[in-house]
């Protein structure tokens, strides 16, 4: 039996999953690594905003142990969600924009553990990583990446991994069937709106679950077709 395609992501209480990347530029931040970088201060200010967004997740156990950052860690509700987003995952997919990043920033031994599935616009052989990552380049579209990934995941899920231009993509293209979102109190005024450009027209949610946390508070829905 095929698993779902689902994607999850931590938002902002005003809408955004990423901070305003003119702030820093586009070539900024595909450099977010390089030495000199990191003392730039809208860089620095972006970073530490990201921080804010994603501090729900470095505490967890789950987190730590996945990174390789050592034993210990919070358990609870966060990380059964945490970890749990991790388990039910076959196989991955993102956008090319955030595997340049990623390749910069991810350790040797990548975060997935699974295949993942780049959209992107040129060639490139498998990439292979210690671990069970294996990042897979597909120039010929999105609905593709994600047949290929439903095949490599079996009877787990697929995650459309990010960023947001990917997220809305699948969602408009009615790939998606689920959709988890880590609400957290910060307000960003600009950046990256998760649902902005979204073909509302053709999208019905279903509500399936609410959980609050201390630190942020997990939504879950269902997408159907309107």
């Amino acid at each position: 039996m095929a698993g779902k395609v689902f994607f999850s992501v931590s938002m902002s209480l005003d809408g955004f999953i990423a901070p305003d990347s003119h702030a820093v530029g586009l070539r900024a931040m595909d450099s977010f690594f390089e030495p000199g970088k990191q003392d730039d201060p809208d860089v620095r200010r972006w970073l530490a905003q990201w921080g804010e967004l994603q501090q729900w997740l470095f505490p967890l156990r789950f987190f730590q142990e996945n990174l390789k950052l050592g034993e210990g860690g919070e358990e609870g509700l966060d990380n059964d969600i945490a970890k749990d987003t991790f388990e039910r995952t076959g196989a991955s997919v993102m956008g090319k924009r955030m595997f340049d990043l990623g390749e910069r920033s991810w350790p040797r031994e990548a975060p997935f553990h699974t295949p993942v599935f780049v959209v992107t616009h040129t060639e490139r052989a498998p990439w292979e990583r210690p671990g069970g990552t294996t990042f897979h380049f597909v120039d010929d579209g999105i609905e593709h990446a994600v047949d290929l990934a439903r095949a490599a995941a079996g009877d787990r899920d697929v995650r459309i991994a990010g960023g947001g231009a990917t997220i809305l993509a699948c969602l408009n293209a009615g790939l998606v069937d689920e959709f988890s979102i880590a609400l957290a109190p910060v307000l960003f005024g600009a950046g990256t709106r998760l649902f902005d450009g979204v073909d509302a027209s053709r999208i019905a949610l279903e509500p399936i679950r609410s959980e609050p946390s201390p630190r942020v508070t997990h939504l879950t829905y269902a997408v159907h077709a309107r």
